[in-house]
């Protein structure tokens, strides 16, 4: 079975070489034909993944017309492109299995990737794949469990089997909308978790920070129609626990520079300050309480400081646990 990545960030390269060591042919796109070049050159994907080799059954190329044949696609374009991409391209992916790799909820629309997967290609399987993992991780072979969910069992349980390697466990559910919105949420919540660590506040001040991030991740995600059961695994508990704790994490990272009062990088991206606006949208939306969402949302737009946001946040009301 026939299996090509689209796009070649750090996660995308990952899977194609992880993918590509148990022998399989993977095709690789990137949207550059001089990142393509290079990469074909080298060997490697030095702008995303330095330091990792592609495997000679990786085929890389900025056609993405080379890679038709495929029928499972993994889709890992940045969630906030997602939108642009399908609609110039979703025509020729329709009728495939495709498998988001994307994080975040669509600052537009307010959908997460399947829905935009299922409306720009009516006939396409979608299925998302999330969970605990950095891309050095998968790519250097380390063990790592993701969640794959798709609404369909036995599409499922294909790409269970089709996608899982000796150091790659996949775990399956339907719940296709929880598993986006554990990857997306928890995002928020660890940009939230680095300006504490970044703002000298402490470890006890990031476990409780945790600790209310993921109720209220849970809160939206429920009103959403999504199980407890799903944030309470791989997609949401276990991706929090990750991101929330290493600099590994770009959103993590992102949120230390704002709490040391320090630069980022504007090329970097960090999913979870559009996924905090979309959150706070969404939360406003329905009533819902999510006091960290927002005031992340507030200090990515600039509406507040790090010192106000801390204080808003002890300064709320005492309750029940």
């Amino acid at each position: 079975m026939k299996v090509a990545v689209l796009g070649a960030g750090a996660f995308g390269t990952a899977m194609a070489v992880t993918l590509a060591r148990t022998g399989a042919a993977i095709g690789l796109w990137t949207r550059e034909p001089d990142h393509a070049e290079a990469m074909r050159r080298e060997r490697m994907n030095a702008r995303r993944l330095p330091g990792v080799n592609l495997p000679e059954t990786v085929s890389v190329s900025a056609e993405i017309s080379d890679f038709l044949g495929a029928s499972i696609m993994l889709v890992a374009v940045p969630m906030q492109q997602m939108a642009g991409f399908l609609a110039s391209v979703g025509a020729a992916l329709d009728g495939r299995t495709l498998v988001a790799c994307a994080k975040g909820i669509d600052l537009i629309t307010g959908r997460g990737p399947t829905a935009l997967l299922a409306e720009a290609c009516p006939s396409a399987t979608p299925a998302v794949l999330t969970g605990p993992s950095f891309a050095g991780d998968i790519a250097r072979g380390l063990p790592t469990a993701l969640t794959l969910a798709c609404a369909d069992e036995p599409t499922g349980a294909m790409l269970q089997d089709a996608l899982s390697t000796p150091a790659l466990r996949l775990y399956r559910t339907t719940d296709t909308l929880g598993a986006e919105l554990g990857g997306a949420l928890k995002n928020v919540i660890a940009i939230a978790a680095g300006v504490v660590i970044g703002a000298g506040l402490g470890d006890s001040a990031r476990a409780a920070l945790m600790t209310r991030g993921f109720a209220e991740m849970n809160r939206l995600a429920q009103a959403l129609g999504a199980r407890a059961e799903t944030l309470s695994g791989l997609s949401g508990l276990g991706d929090l626990v990750l991101t929330c704790t290493s600099l590994q994490s770009r959103n993590f990272r992102f949120g230390h520079a704002l709490g040391a009062g320090e630069g980022f990088d504007p090329a970097i991206t960090v999913e979870g300050a559009a996924t905090a606006k979309a959150a706070a949208r969404l939360a406003a939306d329905r009533g819902i309480d999510m006091p960290v969402a927002t005031m992340v949302a507030a200090l990515v737009d600039g509406r507040i400081s790090v010192e106000a946001a801390m204080s808003a946040l002890l300064s709320r009301p005492l309750k029940k646990e």
